[in-house]
């Protein structure tokens, strides 16, 4: 009998042994999904959709408490804050959208995607869900996409969070000499290409398996013309201080959280943000060490513990 059972095991142990073989070879968006919904399952997060104005909004929800609402930068989709929301949804109801135009939202040909518009279609999300008075945490682009919505909706915005938000006037580096030249360092054609582009926002790039890195080529390329129209859109001088000339709107508490060595959105901005909040109540600011342009990925408790203390704080 006790043969027989180890027979049994070698057999099942063999077949995983195929199926993960022959899916990360002929597959391997297959396990990069499953890895996805393991990571948000550990977190207590279920994925969800709703047609809120012209989009069809696809997003984690889980936790209760008081409500946070996470998004996401350029090029990016909900799942870069699943290493955060465990430490989140153990205290609070998280909300963690994939924008309009972005991973599994639906995109609409022809329209823009720009701060504002991108801004009026968050409204549309918090009213359909009825997210008022949320601590609304923004990230990069969606940093810019957070705080104009917070200073054209501050009745229904209880905090506001910028994580290296893009919007605010800060310090020429490499990286805006090359966007506003024309070059979209976001774009790339293969593996070369990943790790450059990758190398803008970490400090220390994830070493994935190659097949993984491949799908990440694949979706760019699949989705090259609306990342090009819309970083072309986000290069107009209106969308570059596009949160920078809002910032005297901005009534409620803010918190800037930025990486010490970002290299794309500088350090500087936080002294732009400080500057420019002229009727915000409550400023609070934080440095993170040791990440770039990712604090959420590359330093999640550091992050989580800044985040945690100003929603408790206010």
């Amino acid at each position: 009998m006790l043969i027989r059972r180890l027979k049994f095991l070698g057999i099942i142990a063999a077949l995983a042994i195929v199926v993960l073989g022959g899916s990360y070879l002929f597959a391997p968006q297959w396990l990069m999904q499953v890895n996805s919904w393991r990571e948000a399952m550990n977190a207590q997060l279920e994925k969800r959709n709703v047609q809120a104005g012209d989009t069809r909004w696809v997003y984690y929800e889980g936790g209760q408490g008081p409500t946070i609402v996470l998004l996401h930068g350029f090029a990016a989709r909900k799942e870069v804050w699943l290493k955060v929301a465990p430490m989140l949804t153990a205290h609070f109801r998280v909300v963690i959208p994939d924008l309009p135009g972005w991973g599994e939202s639906s995109r609409n040909p022809g329209a823009s995607y720009n701060i504002d518009n991108q801004a009026e279609r968050l409204n549309d999300f918090v009213q359909t869900l009825h997210l008022q008075h949320a601590l609304i945490v923004g990230h990069s682009m969606g940093g810019a996409i957070a705080g104009v919505y917070a200073a054209e909706h501050p009745q229904d915005v209880a905090q506001l969070a910028l994580v290296d938000a893009f919007g605010l006037q800060f310090k020429e580096n490499a990286f805006a000499k090359e966007a506003m030249g024309g070059k979209d360092p976001f774009v790339y054609d293969d593996h070369a290409g990943f790790v450059r582009a990758s190398a803008w926002a970490f400090e220390h790039v994830p070493k994935l398996p190659g097949r993984f890195v491949d799908v990440f080529v694949e979706d760019n390329i699949k989705n090259r013309a609306f990342i090009d129209n819309t970083f072309h859109e986000l290069r107009e001088n209106s969308q570059v201080l596009s949160l920078q000339t809002r910032l005297d709107k901005l009534t409620m508490p803010v918190l800037g959280m930025w990486c010490h060595d970002d290299k794309i959105i500088d350090i500087s901005a936080l002294e732009s943000l400080r500057g420019g909040l002229t009727h915000a109540p409550s400023i609070s600011t934080s440095i993170l060490n040791g990440c770039n342009h990712m604090p959420q990925m590359e330093k999640p408790e550091a992050f989580t513990q800044v985040l945690t203390s100003f929603m408790l704080a206010h």
